[in-house]
């Protein structure tokens, strides 16, 4: 190997070094339930050590039984809130404490809010932002130098098909993913070189309680867009990871909606959102 070579491969192993005896973990915030706890089957049944995080204690434990049962390999469980500016240290710390050290971040935590922008109150748009956004933003800049310094791992931002339009009825929702899709393409470049893998996930509709949580489960979009499974959509996201996808759309029909949105002038496709995502009246 040139002496070049070894150089710049010396700050990448003393970086692994510092982790020697510790197992690397897949950290997936949101883990509980839904799209999450489907991810953490995925990589647990492939053989990875997986982390699942989130508030409630009792749908934590519960989760983990479901991963070790599904697939003999033990979860741990983080009760943390990721909007917490200590979120970060607390979820290092609980790492530590377990022999783990964070090899893959799946921000996964998301809520939804339907109706007119208008009808929401601040703390509504607020909590929105915090979850969807800067938690999302703060994970991922804690995270990124320690994967750059081992040159291994990496981080999967879980977006939306509807990052690639603006979604009237959902406009806050809609707004927070064309974020985490920009910051995410735009990751992937930065470290490009650097054997550290980002990328976005952008599904359409899953078929999980987030829809009816967020009051949008009569909305038209819901029996019009076809919807995929929870499961389907985790095993998608793991195969196009591992192959190095830097935008990973799930299954047959997304890809061609997404080409739609993408292409189509926002003229058309602005109010045909609107209609699909409008609430019918009461």
């Amino acid at each position: 190997m040139p002496a070049r070579h070894q150089a710049n491969d010396a700050p990448a192993q003393a970086a692994r070094e510092a982790v020697a005896g510790l197992t690397p973990a897949v950290v997936i915030s949101g883990g509980s339930r839904g799209l999450g706890l489907a991810l953490a089957k995925v990589f647990a049944a492939r053989g990875s050590r997986v982390v699942i995080i989130a508030r409630d204690q009792i749908a934590l434990t519960a989760a983990a039984h479901k991963i070790e049962v599904a697939t003999g390999v033990k979860a741990t469980a983080i009760v943390c809130d990721v909007t917490s500016t200590s979120a970060f240290a607390t979820i290092a710390e609980q790492l530590q404490a377990n022999r783990l050290y964070l090899d893959v971040l799946v921000n996964n935590a998301g809520i939804g809010l339907a109706g007119p922008f208008s009808s929401h109150d601040d703390h509504d748009i607020d909590r929105l932002i915090a979850i969807n956004i800067a938690s999302v933003t703060r994970l991922t800049r804690r995270a990124l130098p320690d994967l750059i310094a081992r040159r291994r791992g990496g981080i999967i931002n879980i977006g939306s098909l509807g990052a690639y339009v603006p979604g009237a009825h959902q406009a806050a929702y809609y707004a927070s993913k064309a974020y985490v899709l920009s910051l995410t393409e735009a990751l992937a470049t930065e470290c490009s070189g650097t054997s550290v893998k980002i990328a976005v996930a952008v599904p359409g509709p899953i078929n999980t309680t987030f829809h009816a949580e967020m009051g949008a489960e009569q909305s038209l979009y819901r029996t019009l867009i076809p919807q995929m499974s929870a499961d389907r959509v985790a095993r998608s996201i793991y195969w196009q990871f591992t192959l190095g996808k830097r935008v990973i759309l799930p299954g047959i029909v997304t890809p061609c909606l997404a080409l739609a949105l993408k292409y189509l002038p926002h003229p058309i496709t602005v109010p045909l959102v609107a209609w699909l995502l409008k609430k019918p009246m009461a």
